[in-house]
Parts: C-alpha cells; structure tokens; sequence
C-alpha cells in the first residue's frame, strides 16, 4: 500500500510553508506551549469527542478519549481533542435529538474540514451520534475511524434481568394498568441503568454502533464491548493508533464505504433484528457516500440470529460474551461481501477470522434462527405511497393482517390529554399524525403510542399503531412507523377520519385506508397545510431543507453531491 510522505500530510501545509498563514500558524502553536517538534512531520489526529454531563451514554468518553490519545502518541501521531455536540437520545433533549442529527453532522464536517487534522477519531454512541459523527466524517472526507461507545451493563431488580427501554415500556404500562406502584418502579429506576453506555438492549443505539462496524468504520469487535469493560479502553488506544496507520495509508471513508458495505450492512441490521430508526439512518449515511440506497433494499429474507431484546430474550452483555457482532457476521457470511476493504486495512473477511460462538442461545445458527425473517419490513398502498416499516418480529403475529376503525390524534399533546377517554376497543387502529420531519418537528421517537388504561386493565398489551413518527428502537407493538409522506406536507395520513377502516397486512407488505379515491380527492382539497412556527433560527434551517424519512431525513443541500474545495491554508 502506498504510503504518504510527511510533507504530503494535510497538516504540513498550515504549518510547512513560508507564508505570512504558515508563520502565524506555527506562533499560535507555540502560544499553546507545543514545539514545533512535537508534532512537524506527524499525523495531526482530531479527536471529536461528544462526552457531556447530560448525556449518560457518553458519561465515560473523557477517559476513553486519554486512552485513544495514548495509542496516537504510541504510532507516532499528534492527538488534538476537539468537542463536539453531545445528542441525548430522547432523554433530556426536546423535542428530540433526531432534529439535531444533521446539525452535528455538519459540526463534525466543518470541524473537520476547518482545522489542520490528517485524521479523526469519532467518539460516540449514542441513537443519533453515531449516524451524524460517520455522516460527517464521510462529507469531510479525511480518514477517519469509530470508537463506539458500547451498551450499558445489564439491569436487575428484585431477582429480574432488565433491559433499558423495553422493561421501562412494559414496567409503565404495568403502573397504568395498576400492577405495579410508585416504590416498585422506583427501584425499577434504579436497577435499571446501573454504568455509563448506551442502551443494552438491540436498540437504536446497539444497531447503529453495530452498523458502524460492518460497514468497517471501527476496528474488529468493537461494537459489542460493554462500555466499562477494561476491554473497551484497550480498543479505544487500538484505535488511536490504527487511525495513524489510516493517515499513512491514505484509508479514507470513500475507500471503506462502498455500495458492498451499504449492502452488508442492511443484512447486519436485520440479522441482529435491529431498530427501524436504522433505516432512516443508513439511507441518509449511504447517499452521503454517494451510493444509493432506497426502503425496498431493507425489504430481503434475512434470518434474525439475535436473539436479543426487545425481539428476543437478552441483552448486549450476553452478545458480547457469546462472541459479540465478529461471530454474528460469521454466521451471515453467506449473505455478505467478505473481499472489501475494512479499517484495519485488510477484508471483512480477514476481520472474521477465528470469530466463534460461545453461546448459540444468543447468536443462533442460520438453521435455528429467532425468525426465519422478519426483521424490517417496508409496507406501501394509499396510506404510504412511498412508504412505512414495521418490525414484524417485535409485534403481536394476530395483528400482523388486521383491518378496523381509525382512532385519529392530531398531535402528541392531543394523545396524551384524550388517549384513556376515548373510545376504543382492540381492535382500533391508533392513528397519530403531525410527527414527521417536518411537523414533528424533527420526527419524534412517538410511535410507540401508549395502549388505552382500559385497554391496559383488560389484558391487552398490543394494539395496531399506525404514525409519521418513529419509535425507540428498545420499543415493541405492532407499531406502523416513518409513513411517508408525512402528513404536514400533504400526506395520506392527513385526510384519515375517526372509523375510517384501516387495513395493514403485513405479508402482502401494504397498508391500505378504505377509503375511494374520489373520497381521498375531496378531503385534500380541503385540507389546508398548517403553519411552521419556526421563523428564525435553526429550527428554520431544518424546516426549509429537511428531507422526507424515505430519502434519510438528511437536508437537501447536505446530500448534494459534489466535493468542497481544501480551505487555503497557505
């Protein structure tokens, strides 16, 4: 492989000329108390590290980040860290963090891009982290390499393994329906997150840190590395010191993510029975690096190996212990493209090599799977003409063909004032609108919509739920999500009324209101758009270039192609 020379390096050129720039450029590093010899003829690597004191998935990076410095210094290179916006799940951060993916991701581009970096280090984890540092990372262009900031340990109470999210649903649902009482689900609370580190179970999180692997963005097995385990510094330092090698090398994100990566990581995602979130999310990476990527890629016969929560049975610990995501990808060889190139350097397949499962209960064999398919599936028909998801595996299977009455919130503050007064019965069809990119604003994680206390005290623990939201990927239900277009901008599910009768039919992929045509024409012609409320600021931004869910929810400009110039740094 072709090796640069030190004068070749991106950083060489702020600080190697002769220029007016270049002097200023080497006074102002001395006025930080660096020599020039400590970093003139080294890799100059970018440490973006989303650590904060509000976000508890990341509450470990600032040690994490010593750690990657330590493998910089060791192969030779020069580690500068640089912050970057920590996006908090849906935890603290309102409406949701998914309005500030793209915000990041353009944070991560222009810091990039700006700066006299030769490579990065992206540190994160968390649901909308991990997309926005690889998106921007991939429009900026250097190279660049991923240090997740892997799960959480597992949760207990009262003799009970737990896992974040999907216990919390089915924990709150006890409370409403009156099962469980305020100091059982305050010990609940405290069992149930015990370390820093995203979510245990397969959600958003665990699905996309796992992506980032597949596509070969990390090195080998980082993805499934509890975050306090020792094992997780040792990767963070093996990772400071192979992002050297990286610069050297020249291994860029345009190397690495290929339209093969894209494809293998679809197979990854429903293999593991990931989040649906991933669909918006890998689309909106995938045009990033210029390779195409559409819903119906999303739609294949898949085996779910995974046998993990919300799906299955256990948690992110228990995939790392049985071989974590190496010996899942063993299993899927068949479905991938082992030759490309990874960020080690070598092949996907070279990085599987010696990969082994130790426990066929959690990563299944291909003969036994949790689902012989069933991951994601992609409905169309008149309510989403260009498209919806579901999670098949994760709903009721006697919901999965249902028809009945439309049960209609024009907005979440409407759900939760009307949901326990309305009235419903099991077979209803939950229907909230106004969630989407644009009306959310941001596209809430929403979809999950809460069954009816009546319902709840009846037994009834899943219902048909059909929205322009997302959900939680720890979420679970037979949960219709991202129908597109959304209802603000005109959308099908803009005209749906109380007892119209709704159809899904998952097998047949659609999803169908009863209503004719002729009918659907009068009410649009009714219908008026609603007002943006927006008329400054960021938020302005993002309701004038924001995509659709089936095109990544990205804004326009950022998903352009075509190539920024090199800022002078003569």
């Amino acid at each position: 492989m072709t090796r640069k020379s030190p004068d070749q390096l991106r950083s060489h050129r702020w600080y190697g000329g002769e220029g007016l720039r270049s002097f200023s450029h080497r006074t102002r590093t001395r006025q930080l108390g660096i020599g020039a010899d400590e970093h003139t003829g080294k890799p100059v690597i970018g440490i973006v590290n989303t650590w904060s004191e509000i976000n508890p998935c990341h509450l470990h990076l600032r040690e994490r980040a010593e750690a990657v410095k330590r493998g910089v210094w060791q192969a030779g290179g020069y580690p500068v860290e640089l912050p970057a916006s920590a996006l908090c799940g849906e935890t603290f951060q309102k409406p949701t963090a998914m309005l500030y993916r793209n915000l990041l991701a353009m944070e991560v581009e222009e810091v990039l891009r700006s700066y006299p970096v030769d490579g990065a280090v992206l540190m994160g984890g968390c649901d909308k982290t991990t997309p926005a540092l690889l998106m921007g990372a991939t429009s900026a262009g250097i190279p660049s390499i991923f240090v997740p900031a892997g799960p959480m340990l597992r949760g207990h109470w009262r003799g009970r393994t737990l896992g974040s999210g999907s216990d919390m649903w089915r924990a709150w649902d006890d409370k409403r329906a009156g099962l469980v009482d305020d100091r059982q689900l305050t010990e609940l609370e405290e069992g149930l997150a015990r370390s820093p580190g995203h979510c245990m179970t397969m959600g958003t999180a665990s699905t996309m840190t796992s992506v980032a692997e597949v596509l070969g963005m990390t090195l080998p097995g980082a993805a499934s590395i509890p975050a306090v385990d020792s094992a997780h510094s040792r990767m963070a330092a093996a990772s400071g010191a192979r992002i050297v090698g990286m610069v050297w090398e020249d291994l860029t994100p345009a190397k690495i993510l290929t339209a093969e990566a894209f494809a293998d990581a679809v197979v990854t995602i429903l293999g593991l029975g990931g989040s649906t979130n991933a669909v918006i999310h890998l689309i909106a990476m995938a045009r990033r690096a210029g390779v195409p990527l559409s819903l119906s890629d999303f739609d294949r016969p898949v085996p779910v190996l995974a046998d993990i929560q919300p799906s299955g049975r256990f948690l992110m610990e228990d995939f790392y212990y049985a071989g974590g995501l190496r010996a899942l990808l063993a299993r899927l060889k068949p479905w991938l493209h082992l030759p490309r190139p990874v960020a080690t350097g070598a092949t996907l397949e070279d990085s599987l090599a010696g990969a082994e499962v130790y426990d066929p209960e959690v990563i299944r064999p291909v003969d036994n799977p949790l689902a012989a398919e069933g991951g994601l599936a992609v409905l169309h028909g008149n309510l989403a003409p260009s498209g919806a998801v579901i999670k098949p595996i994760a709903a009721d299977p006697s919901l999965l063909r249902h028809t009945g009455p439309a049960v209609v919130f024009d907005s979440y503050a409407q759900m939760q004032r009307e949901i326990d007064s309305v009235p419903v019965t099991a077979s209803s069809v939950l229907v909230l609108r106004g969630a989407g990119p644009l009306g959310g604003p941001g596209m809430p994680e929403h979809g999950m919509l809460p069954i009816p206390k009546s319902l709840l005290r009846q037994g009834v623990r899943d219902m048909v739920r059909i929205s322009d939201a997302r959900m939680s990927g720890t979420s679970f239900g037979t949960c219709v999500l991202h129908v597109a277009p959304e209802s603000h901008v005109g959308g099908p599910l803009a005209l749906v009324r109380d007892g119209d009768m709704i159809t899904l039919d998952v097998p047949g992929r659609s999803l169908r209101l009863e209503v004719s045509d002729e009918e659907l024409e009068r009410r649009r012609a009714g219908w008026t758009p609603p007002e943006t409320p927006f008329p400054r600021g960021y938020a302005a931004l993002h309701a004038r270039h924001i995509t659709q869910a089936d095109e990544g929810c990205d804004f326009d400009f950022l998903a352009a192609p075509g190539e920024i110039p090199e800022p002078d740094a003569t």
